[in-house]
């Protein structure tokens, strides 16, 4: 038997089950049930036989209407062409593919429950992660088992078609202002005005010149007018209280939700009982000043949002090749059809096509998994991707997108163990804050009711409305924000406000020697050997283009001019060296151990990178370290309060003038390869230190993990590893101590705002208790002390910032 009955609507209207909207044409019965089309029907069929339907459970009538919706499945089609599919996919290989859609329908908790369960309705479907801010889902899915066309519709069925425009997809999409909340401000705002004058005879003495009749319809009408701000405007306060009553917490909204509900019913008692007015304009009121906060509070951290996306993004740089002459450019000039190099350990930054070269893909920085995947000529390498061997040239395919590989680096693989934050500190004492609250209210309810009941549960509002947390909620992410802007406009750009926190808290700091300390552009390179043939430069020149270290870039840089010899089978070996085959003998160029020959007197200074044809020396080269410019004064000012150590990959033949120019407290450690070196930051850790390692993120990559931070430095960010913290032009280094400094400033201006936001409470409930402010009054404070601490953190960031020289102007 059928479960399923349409009805006629004349006689009746209800709201459907799914969207919430008035059943006015028709009304469909289904599983007791009511639903206004076939479309929301489908739905709930979909979610009921999935066993879904805990999405109803989270938010009352969540989904979007489906009565308007274009209910062809054709209209996809153009989702099976293979070239719109590469142009839409973000990544894909011989198994996976990843794509991020754009959903305007994204509003609410069950929205975001149920993109991130879409595994359960299709077991194509990998996962699915929400960005609710920007309306997004990345939706990761085994394409041999569903097709981009079949997802796109399994999207549309349940109410959640994403937005596709092949000629906007490089675009940024506007952020869409959410409708819902400014329909129920302009009910409220509606029914609030015409209360206020329905009202205004209570307010003066000319009331009593209105007949007894007159005021009694005044009240009914402001009863009548009180409904839809009761039930409509307050009814996302009403879920979001429910929803944390429901998971055992107590939010913000719960004192709010009680004082809404105490105005009302009291009303109720104080009009059709007792024959007083009541307070239906206040509670009006309140709803539509608390609405309007609550619109300003949303674009406010949209605006963070925006800024965030834009400003913080890592200054990527790429390998041009134009008419065979190479060119460093910034990724965003990059265009479709131009040719870049792309070296060993080299970072993608766009989907590219493969034209020369042996491609081993390591797609970690994508999936988290470090598995390289082999391409061949004419096949697309997805950005994000980093090579491991030998040179490669590509044709950019897509346009880059710097927004895409900051979230690949804000991975979850890479995430670090969280620790207890400000932002949780936050929370916890919200959570405390709400429960002392609620017991004041109640005090003063007792307290006052005893003799005058209206005046008590005027109290009880009063102290339940003024003393909103949101302000405390707010400082965290807005001074930590506004930091990140401030340090990104420093070139150092870190993966997101948690690291301002550890760096506040880093005790030691460790630096990488080659890179790092030193600058290849400072340094002098001299040979010494067997003399070097023509042949024999292009051979080293072919070997040292090839890689990305800094030891390569001074000897490329000193055989500047020299044509490259066609050197097959490159490869680079993490701390040791290059090798690579010619006239099918092996050279090799690197550490003497890597060459397998002898090393030079340790009395000669310098690093030695040595030159051997099948494990025959033909010479080395001897690289006099230049140090940057001021990092000997940035050094000796991290050591006045942390200590610092050194480590490098080199030989100790410059302990002695290290220890002359940085002082002898440096604890210095050489010859350590790049698993010694995370085993020694591990050690650290263990110890109990809170190390921050500089690095040039490539022997480092694993000490950069495991660092309480790890910061990569590059003059060029295409070789920094995913599992980094931040990433600092090197030009920037020398100001780190005032960076470290900052981040100790940015977490003193947090607590300063839990202060302000405390002082504001204390002030406003000692007035509300005593019952010297009115509940309206106390619901445009709300918003006014959330805009208090928005303006306090800003503009103290901004001016601690501008006063030690990492801000060039206050605003």
């Amino acid at each position: 038997m059928s479960r399923t009955t349409k009805l006629n609507t004349e006689n009746s209207i209800k709201t459907c089950f799914h969207c919430g909207e008035k059943c006015e044409q028709e009304r469909i019965l289904y599983d007791e049930k009511t639903f206004c089309c076939t479309g929301c029907k489908l739905v709930y069929e979909v979610l009921s036989e999935n066993d879904l339907c805990n999405y109803y459970d989270l938010a009352t009538a969540p989904g979007e209407s489906q009565r308007h919706l274009a209910g062809r499945d054709d209209r996809f089609d153009y989702l099976k062409d293979g070239d719109v599919i590469r142009k839409l996919l973000d990544f894909q290989n011989a198994r996976e593919s990843h794509i991020t859609f754009f959903i305007p329908l994204i509003h609410c908790a069950s929205c975001i429950w149920l993109l991130e369960n879409l595994h359960k309705l299709h077991d194509g479907v990998v996962s699915g992660r929400v960005d609710f801010l920007r309306k997004k889902v990345q939706v990761k899915f085994d394409h041999h088992k569903v097709t981009l066309r079949d997802l796109v519709l399994l999207l549309s069925r349940i109410g959640y078609e994403p937005s596709i425009s092949l000629s906007d997809m490089e675009q940024k999409t506007v952020r869409v202002t959410d409708r819902r909340l400014i329909y129920k401000l302009a009910v409220a705002g509606f029914c609030f005005g015409n209360m206020m004058f329905f009202s205004l005879p209570e307010y003066f003495s000319e009331a009593e010149l209105l007949g007894e009749g007159f005021k009694g319809l005044f009240n009914y009408l402001n009863v009548l007018l009180a409904l839809p701000v009761f039930f409509y405007s307050a009814s996302d306060y009403y879920r979001s209280a429910w929803y944390a009553l429901k998971n055992k917490v107590v939010n913000m909204d719960v004192p709010i939700v009680l004082g809404i509900i105490a105005l009302f019913f009291f009303s109720l008692y104080e009009i059709f009982l007792v024959g007083n007015e009541g307070y239906m304009d206040t509670l009006g009121g309140l709803l539509f000043f608390l609405l309007l906060g609550k619109l300003y509070q949303q674009k406010t951290y949209d605006t963070l949002s925006f800024d965030r996306d834009y400003k913080s993004y890592f200054p990527i740089a790429v390998t041009k090749l134009a008419q065979e002459r190479e060119e460093v450019v910034p990724v965003t000039k990059l265009e479709v059809g131009d040719r870049i190099r792309i070296r060993n350990e080299e970072l993608i930054p766009a989907d590219s096509i493969l034209i020369e070269g042996k491609a081993h893909i390591d797609y970690s920085f994508v999936t988290g998994e470090e598995v390289p995947v082999a391409k061949r000529p004419g096949e697309v390498i997805y950005a994000g991707g980093r090579q491991k061997g030998e040179a490669l040239t590509l044709t950019v395919q897509k346009s880059p997108s710097q927004g895409y590989l900051t979230g690949l680096w804000n991975n979850k693989a890479f995430e670090k163990e969280k620790v207890h934050s400000l932002e949780t500190l936050a929370n916890r004492i919200s959570g405390k804050f709400t429960f002392t609250i609620l017991a004041i209210a109640l005090a003063g309810l007792v307290y006052w009711g005893v003799n005058d009941l209206a005046y008590g549960v005027k109290v009880f509002a009063s102290v339940l409305i003024i003393a909103c947390p949101c302000a405390l909620a707010m400082s965290t992410p807005f001074t930590l924000g506004n930091t990140l802007r401030i340090f990104g406009a420093g070139k150092f750009y870190l993966k997101n406000a948690q690291v301002i926190e550890r760096l506040a808290q880093i005790d030691t700091v460790v630096f990488d020697k080659t890179g790092t300390l030193t600058d290849p552009a400072r340094a002098s390179v001299s040979y010494e050997g067997e003399p070097l043939t023509d042949v024999t430069k292009s051979i080293v020149k072919s070997l040292v283009s090839k890689s990305i270290h800094p030891l390569s870039n001074r000897i490329n840089a000193w055989l500047e001019g020299i044509a490259e010899a066609s050197v097959s089978e490159v490869e680079e070996i993490k701390g040791k060296g290059l090798k690579g085959v010619y006239a099918n003998q092996e050279f090799r160029l690197g550490s003497a151990a890597f060459c397998g020959v002898d090393p030079l007197s340790s009395m000669v200074e310098g690093n030695q990178v040595y030159l051997a044809v099948e494990g025959t020396k033909l010479g080395v080269f001897v690289i006099q370290s230049g140090l940057r410019q001021g990092i000997e004064e940035t050094v000796k000012a991290i050591s006045k309060d942390r200590v610092v150590h050194f480590l490098s990959g080199d030989k100790d033949h410059e302990r002695e003038n290290l220890h002359r120019k940085f002082g002898g407290e440096i604890v210095m450690n050489f010859d350590q390869s790049p698993a010694q070196k995370l085993a020694y930051l591990r050690s650290l850790e263990a110890e109990g230190h809170k190390a921050l390692m500089v690095g040039d993120g490539l022997n480092d990559a694993g000490a950069l993990k495991e660092a309480h931070v790890g910061v990569a430095l590059t003059a060029r960010a295409t070789g920094f590893t995913p599992a980094s913290d931040g990433i600092m032009d090197a030009d920037t280094i020398v100001q780190l101590p005032d960076f470290l400094a900052f981040a100790k400033v940015s977490r003193q201006i947090v607590k300063a705002s839990f202060g302000l936001s405390f002082a504001y409470n204390v002030v406003g409930v000692s007035f509300a208790v005593q019952g010297l402010v009115s509940p309206v009054f106390c619901a445009i404070l709300m918003p006014l002390s959330s805009i208090s601490v928005v303006l306090f953190t800003t503009l103290a960031t901004n001016y601690l910032a501008y006063k030690k020289g990492i801000k060039h102007n206050i605003f």
